[in-house]
């Protein structure tokens, strides 16, 4: 098992690096100055000279590269170029925020998707099986975006529950902190539980035809005994997997959602960050997003071994 974890860290690092590197190469690439933004209409020969010289905008993107890939290696993903912040201390303040709203949405996600596959599976091809699947196909099908529009006609200005956009602190009001969190969160959870209820049946309906299951029925085991002891916990490992690249998905920043919702978490951080050029902040939102990734699909291959002793890993 170490053996193993070691060389997939290692595996990690390499695929890391590659990444960081193409993201640093290609968003420099774009057309544009970012010194120009920074400084506005018609800077001086001087001042633009400075700004990139500070900033190390004048050095060959090698070098550029180098330098802060060794100072990221020490923690130093530099300053913010808007508002001259700490990156670190910025992607800390967002990540939470997204953290939270990732933890709502897997929350709702999982309480609906899970029990709804089980009974899906459990029911097969009747009416709550039926309602169910189609109930799934609607949330594969509706893009996040409108699926966004339709919950704040709905739940902001037919019903008036729930504010349609913005953010409050916990510690300026915690009721109303929480308003503005159920909508972006349902807008997440929802289509993660359409996913989630359809690999939970389809996994079960798997589990449920083979031979030891059979056995375990005639031998006259309870139901609950068969499902919960032993179909369930070998249905749980393509639930997991989904989990595990949902959790992924959006811990890397849910770029539309949080946009459209004006929730200041990762996703929010790096559209502004794109789009006024800031290089450290896209790069730190990147690293963060992919070791976040690469961190959760190892737990996930570890789970496999735990969930069912048959998978066993080479070593």
């Amino acid at each position: 098992m170490l053996v193993y974890i070691f060389r997939r860290i290692l595996l990690s690092g390499g695929v890391l690096l590659i990444l960081l590197a193409l993201v640093f190469c290609v968003f420099r690439l774009i057309p544009g100055d970012p010194a120009l933004l920074m400084l506005g209409k018609n800077p001086s020969a001087e001042s633009l000279s400075a700004l990139r010289g500070k900033f190390g905008l004048d050095q060959p993107l090698p070098i550029q590269f180098v330098k802060w890939l060794d100072q990221a290696l020490h923690g130093d993903l530099g300053s913010s170029r808007i508002g001259n912040q700490s990156v670190v201390s910025l992607i800390t303040q967002k990540f939470a925020l997204t953290l939270e709203l990732t933890t709502l949405a897997m929350v709702i996600g999982c309480g609906i998707g899970f029990p709804l596959g089980v009974l899906s599976a459990l029911k097969r091809d009747t009416p709550l099986d039926v309602a169910a699947r189609v109930a799934s196909l609607l949330g594969f099908s509706i893009p996040n975006y409108w699926l966004a529009i339709l919950l704040v006609i709905l739940f902001s200005l037919q019903l008036g529950w729930l504010p349609v956009a913005g953010y409050i602190s916990p510690f300026d009001d915690l009721g109303q902190h929480l308003r503005y969190l159920v909508l972006p969160a349902l807008t997440l959870g929802l289509p993660i539980a359409a996913e989630q209820m359809r690999f939970v049946r389809a996994s079960m309906l798997e589990v449920m035809r083979q031979d030891y299951i059979r056995t375990a029925w005639a031998k006259g085991l309870g139901s609950r005994t068969i499902v919960l002891k032993h179909a369930l916990k070998n249905a749980l490992i393509p639930f997991v997997t989904v989990v595990g690249l949902q959790c992924g998905y959006m811990l890397g920043g849910s770029v539309i959602i949080e946009q459209i919702f004006s929730w200041p978490g990762i996703g929010w951080l790096t559209y502004q960050s794109i789009t006024f050029r800031d290089y450290a902040v896209v790069q730190g939102t990147v690293l963060l997003g992919a070791v976040g990734f690469l961190s959760i699909n190892l737990l996930v291959d570890i789970g496999y071994v735990w969930l069912n002793h048959r998978v066993r890993l080479e070593e």
